[in-house]
């Protein structure tokens, strides 16, 4: 790709991202003051922190505003590549079922929508979906990539239960993260920043790259709204929308695992809840004061503000530890870069010696400086 070709896609990225927050930023109010003539407002839970009572009536299903605003600028500048078209039909598909759930909470004027296990088997049937364009459209393998030992597992006919681990833990993960004003909305941006990072810098998939940056573009827009005190809510429409672009965005880059490290704020609200759950069954006994661990920071007597800030932080410093990982993964050191050049391996050695004799040399010089 000549320096023209990659100006310009990386133009289209930056387009698309800028374009999202916009749509997002100058549409939600009037999305917001039609929620508020229907009367679609959030059922805060009787069993939640009773300082969130306060929050009932808070408009929701933001995630249909989201979704418009990634879907006008995604689809104007996309090359229709499979990976990104396939990517952004999961979102939607799990963006619907989360409509879909939302808008029967409303319509029964309480906290729960669908079944547990009918939100399971829609994500079962998106997941091979998924699987279908990755392996049968874009000629994925069905392979787990291991970034820690530079290595792979071979998963054959289980590479579906995989995405669908995938798709179901991340779309639950978000939605545990979307209990406080802001924090999934906030976690979500950083998350997909490191996939702009991954998708346009490192593999050089500009469509990725676009929907990725139209997506951070819809996140950040939307935070403008949804930052503490919230004046509408992603609903399950975005929480789970966004958690199946994640996990389409994982697939599709072959990093799964590393997801959990990438998303590691989300698999640290999850991981809360089972934590509780298993305690709780077997002995009797909660380890949090409440579950997602938000909830228990928050009983503690952390305010919300300082809870969505350390929680921002903890997944800025997870995502830009998954990055690095990620890029040290796919790059050679740089004495094989030498060896490609045409260097004998004596010369290559030779180098390397000196080099490290006159950083050796430098190092002690430096440290008899009066300075130090």
């Amino acid at each position: 790709m000549n320096a023209v070709t990659s100006g310009t896609q990386l133009a289209r990225v930056l387009i698309g991202g800028t374009a999202s927050l916009l749509i997002c930023i100058f549409l939600s109010p009037k999305f917001i003051e039609f929620l508020r003539r229907r009367s679609f407002g959030q059922q805060v839970r009787d069993d939640g922190p009773q300082a969130h009572l306060v929050k009932s009536g808070t408009p929701t299903m933001g995630g249909i505003i989201m979704f418009a605003a990634l879907a006008a600028p995604f689809l104007v500048l996309t090359s229709f590549s499979w990976n990104a078209v396939g990517v952004f039909l999961a979102t939607i598909a799990c963006a619907l079922l989360g409509f879909i759930d939302d808008y029967m909470k409303i319509v029964r004027q309480r906290s729960l929508g669908l079944r547990a296990r009918t939100k399971l088997i829609a994500l079962a049937v998106i997941s091979v979906g998924l699987w279908w364009i990755a392996v049968h459209k874009v000629g994925l393998g069905s392979n787990l990539q291991l970034y820690f030992h530079h290595d792979s597992i071979q998963l054959g006919d289980f590479y579906p239960l995989l995405i669908y681990l995938v798709v179901a833990g991340t779309t639950s993960g978000v939605n545990l993260t979307d209990g406080l004003d802001g924090l999934a909305a906030g976690c979500t941006a950083i998350v997909l920043l490191a996939y702009v990072l991954i998708t346009s810098i490192t593999r050089g998939d500009q469509d990725l790259a676009l929907f990725a940056s139209c997506l951070l573009g819809v996140s950040v827009g939307f935070l403008w709204f949804n930052a503490f005190p919230a004046t509408i809510f992603m609903g399950d429409t975005g929480s789970l929308g966004l958690g199946g672009a994640i996990a389409g965005l994982a697939v599709m880059t072959h990093t799964e695992i590393l997801l959990l490290l990438i998303g590691g704020i989300f698999v640290l609200e999850a991981l809360s809840v089972a934590i509780q759950v298993i305690s709780f069954q077997a002995f009797r006994k909660r380890v949090f004061m409440m579950a997602p661990i938000h909830h228990h920071f928050e009983l503690k007597g952390w305010s919300e503000t300082k809870i969505i800030l350390r929680f921002w932080i903890i997944a800025a410093v997870a995502a830009a530890i998954g990055f690095v990982i990620y890029q040290h993964s796919i790059k050679a050191p740089i004495h094989h870069h030498a060896a490609l050049k045409g260097w004998s391996e004596t010369k290559n050695i030779e180098r390397f010696q000196v080099i490290a004799a006159v950083g050796v040399a430098l190092g002690f010089a430096i440290s008899q400086h009066p300075i130090w």
